[in-house]
């Protein structure tokens, strides 16, 4: 059964103890089911309030990443797995059984060459081990396609499931996003279908990142591909209208939507489940 979810760059750019209890709370409040929590800077993460404010909202979290520059996995494979390993102990000790988004690369890292075979053998042998300690843990990983502009690593939903297969780990799972695949992609139907069988969660995103509808992502061709790929998992809604500093120039974030965080998070949540709705999807 599809469940509905809002990154927390809808309410807030920065993540604090404050901003964050506050978009736990509007997110409760607008009728979502969970929040995408930043898990940007895993040390400095307030696990007792949060938690306490999640249970308050009734609602569930997922917590996403990106590589700190620094930590580039091909770059740096152990500063990484020790980054990635203290972001399991937040999700575990927060209760939540999920981390995605960009775990084995920084944005805006670019070397101005494709990815050498290297470079993803290492993010294969990193990921399997964090992958094997998360399991543990009882948590899946996901690993994002990001577009060009942002990584050289992986850009296409094809890239991340050769890696997931060669990972060979049940708990890592493919992360999409229909912002980068609006750039990467020859279509959305058939790449959906292609991964079906890793793909685990999915960032419904419009083509500016602003309201939903009001781009050019072909949307009739995201929930077909859903569909087709018997997708049932979480569809959560990526906008900013609130811009994270650590990310504005890997991201080119420069201006926020022209609605309000309420406008978009409303009207986002009913086009994703009018879409649902209309496909039949459950």
């Amino acid at each position: 059964m599809l469940s509905y979810g809002i990154h927390a760059f809808v309410w807030v750019g920065r993540w604090t103890t404050e901003s964050g209890n506050q978009a736990i709370a509007k997110t409760g409040e607008m009728g979502f089911d969970l929040i995408e929590i930043p898990l940007l800077k895993p040390a400095e993460f307030d696990v007792g309030s949060h938690k306490e404010a999640l249970k308050q909202a009734r609602i569930d979290a997922i917590c996403s990443l990106a590589l700190p520059r620094e930590y580039h996995l091909p770059h740096n494979p152990d500063g990484a797995r020790t980054f990635l390993l203290s972001a399991l102990d937040v999700v575990e000790r927060l209760e939540c059984d999920t981390l995605g988004g960009c775990i084995a690369y920084s944005l805006g890292v670019l070397t101005g060459e494709p990815p050498r075979p290297q470079e993803r053998q290492l993010v294969i042998e990193v990921l399997r081990d964090v992958a094997g300690d998360a399991k543990r843990r009882g948590i899946t990983l996901l690993l994002e396609a990001c577009n060009r502009y942002e990584t050289y690593l992986y850009n296409t939903l094809g890239d991340v499931r050769e890696t997931i297969l060669a990972v060979g780990a049940s708990n890592l799972k493919l992360h999409a996003d229909t912002y980068h695949m609006n750039i990467e992609e020859e279509g959305f139907l058939q790449a959906f279908r292609d991964c079906a069988d890793v793909l685990g969660y999915v960032h419904i995103s419009e083509s500016h990142r602003g309201l939903l509808g009001n781009g050019t992502v072909n949307w009739e061709d995201v929930f077909a591909g859903l569909l087709r790929a018997n997708f049932s998992g979480i569809l959560t809604m990526e906008s900013f209208a609130a811009i994270n500093p650590d990310l504005r120039a890997a991201t080119c974030l420069w201006r926020p939507p022209k609605q309000s965080a309420e406008v978009l998070a409303r009207e986002g949540l009913k086009f994703m489940r009018g879409y649902a709705r209309t496909l039949e999807m459950k």
